[in-house]
């Protein structure tokens, strides 16, 4: 690759001082465009550049330079942030050429683009488990990258996007509490808190809002058993205390500790009061 880079840089200095853009454009010396958008490339005049290489690319299809069209192609509109575009020129390079000069770098670019992206955790997620699955896609080929720390951070990034949207989903079970409206096929508010959040941990389980999700359990464990009917009180408020130890296990320090204390203490005081009676 150190090669083509400075083979990229040598021939900006050739077309430096090279005839204007509309007489590149206008040539039929397919050589020579190919070279004069090597040089815009490497001057970063990304615009000029793609103008000239989605012409070019197909025309020299299966030789060295149309690799290197291609891949040039690509970073153009990544350069120019249409990420869209990018990663479909990227992706397209690195299907057609598996063991190419620019393999690895394509497909880190691609994911990249991907992840740029990824919409807001309150839309759809699906262009995330994209990104994400390309993402862990690129760190399979490439395990000893020099690129894998910045794949790394990303990934958890996005991971990190989608446990927000679990975390919101369910807070809104939490604050729903005991309304029933939407229970429509039994259960509580306060149980699909709990699901919601576990699932969430045990998909996600390196998150950081790994806390956050834990304490949301406590509560709603807690919430849970003060709702609950005679019955099922006790096994509700024991549960609760499980929670607690866990929690407490795992964070010791945690900012959230002094209310996960005064849960406990509530739960263990009608514990051993059902225990007296």
């Amino acid at each position: 690759m150190r090669k083509s880079i400075v083979s990229i840089l040598f021939s900006a200095l050739l077309f430096s001082n090279c005839s204007n853009y509309n007489q590149v454009l206008k040539s039929d010396d397919y050589d020579y465009k190919y070279e004069a958008a090597k040089a815009y490339f490497a001057q970063g005049k990304y615009t000029k550049a793609y103008t000239i290489l989605e012409d070019l690319y197909m025309l020299m299809k299966g030789t060295d330079k149309g690799e290197e069209s291609l891949y040039m192609l690509g970073m153009c509109y990544y350069n120019l942030k249409d990420y869209e575009t990018a990663s479909l020129y990227l992706d397209r390079y690195a299907k057609s050429y598996n063991k190419g000069l620019y393999t690895e770098i394509a497909r880190f670019y691609s994911a990249r683009a991907d992840f740029l992206e990824s919409p807001d955790e309150r839309l759809d997620q699906s262009p995330t488990m994209s990104a994400i699955n390309k993402i862990q896609e690129f760190m399979d080929f490439y395990p000893y990258s020099e690129r894998k720390p910045q794949a790394t951070d990303m990934l958890y990034e996005l991971q990190d996007r989608l446990v927000q949207k679990e975390f919101d989903s369910a807070e809104l079970y939490y604050n729903l509490g005991s309304y029933t409206g939407n229970c429509v096929n039994g259960g509580s508010n306060f149980q699909a808190c709990i699901i919601t959040a576990e699932n969430a941990l045990k998909t996600y389980p390196y998150t950081k809002l790994r806390e956050d999700l834990y304490i949301m359990i406590l509560r709603a464990r807690y919430k849970l058993a003060m709702s609950s009917v005679e019955e099922k009180l006790d096994e509700r408020y024991r549960q609760t205390i499980d929670e607690y130890y866990g929690f407490k296990n795992e964070f010791p320090d945690s900012k959230y500790l002094k209310e996960a204390d005064n849960i406990f203490k509530h739960a263990n005081a009608r514990v051993k009061k059902e225990e007296i009676d």
